[in-house]
């Protein structure tokens, strides 16, 4: 008797084929269901609720920054990270099969993706640009209402999944742009081997309480790979720091750990995994 193994159920902020599902699919492969969720709160509650097995989150972007909310909801549901996944982002110009350039009024996309390929756009000024929550739903849409007037940027996920011609590749302005993603689940890593870690605390609002944690992570040949503080809500003068470090040798973790314990409060680690930082 054959049995069937479960799919992978993974969760994602926005449509298929977006880039959260684009990173997905090279986290994990192929052959997994894809939950789709119009929040980054809701991928956390549908993992919560137990109708997800994982879910993928963008953190930070090399051009936008750190996506500073879901440093929020990270502490908020305090879901393990158990991976990260490193996705280039590559935008193209997406319209109907047979469109021509010179029949387009309207391109749609993210906020951020449009920005992103700014000085694409301003070589077209009579292109009007619309906004939209998603890359992947402005392709959707184009398909759907077979809207021969728009074109959207999006990634080649959502041109081979919505049946669209790439009218113009790589129009980001910024060609070594990525987007690191996180990996969430509701246990904890079940890897026996890890070189990475995402830790969360507080110091002391005083002269030097940062710099003796940073100093024993030197001491122990721990290397800060990223750093980020956030107001503790309602606290003047209060700040969570949210860190990320990568180690060669266990033992200086461990040790390293027990000692960045005894100066900081509310201490998390919020994940131990393997570096995975491949564009």
């Amino acid at each position: 008797m054959t049995i069937k193994m479960q799919k992978k159920r993974v969760a994602i902020q926005g449509t298929r084929a977006s880039f959260h599902e684009e990173a997905a699919f090279k986290f994990f492969g192929t052959d997994i269901e894809t939950i789709e969720c119009e929040s980054f709160k809701k991928t956390c509650d549908v993992l919560k609720q137990k109708q997800a097995d994982y879910v993928v989150m963008a953190i930070e972007n090399s051009i936008a920054g750190s996506l500073l909310p879901n440093y929020t909801l990270l502490r908020e549901y305090n879901f393990p990270i158990v991976g990260e996944v490193y996705l280039a982002i590559q935008l193209h110009l997406l319209a109907l099969p047979g469109v021509k350039f010179e029949d387009i009024k309207y391109v749609t996309s993210h906020p951020i993706a449009i920005r992103q390929c700014s000085d694409f756009l301003d070589d077209f000024p009579q292109l009007q640009v619309i906004e939209s929550s998603d890359t992947a739903a402005c392709a959707k849409k184009i398909r759907e209402e077979n809207l021969i007037d728009t074109v959207a940027i999006a990634n080649n996920l959502a041109a081979e999944l919505y049946g669209l011609e790439v009218m113009e590749r790589r129009i980001e302005s910024n060609k070594k742009n990525y987007t690191r993603f996180l990996i969430l689940t509701n246990k904890a890593n079940e890897t026996a081997t890890y070189n990475k870690a995402s830790l969360s605390f507080q110091v002391g609002n005083s002269v030097g309480s940062l710099a003796q944690v940073l100093n024993i992570l030197s001491e122990h040949n721990i290397n800060l790979s990223k750093i980020q503080s956030m107001p503790v809500l309602g606290k003047r003068n209060e700040y969570n720091f949210y860190v990320d470090i990568e180690w060669k040798n266990q033992p200086d973790y461990d040790a390293a750990i027990r000692k960045v314990l005894k100066h900081t409060v509310n201490f998390t680690i919020m994940g131990e995994y393997v570096k995975n930082d491949k564009v």
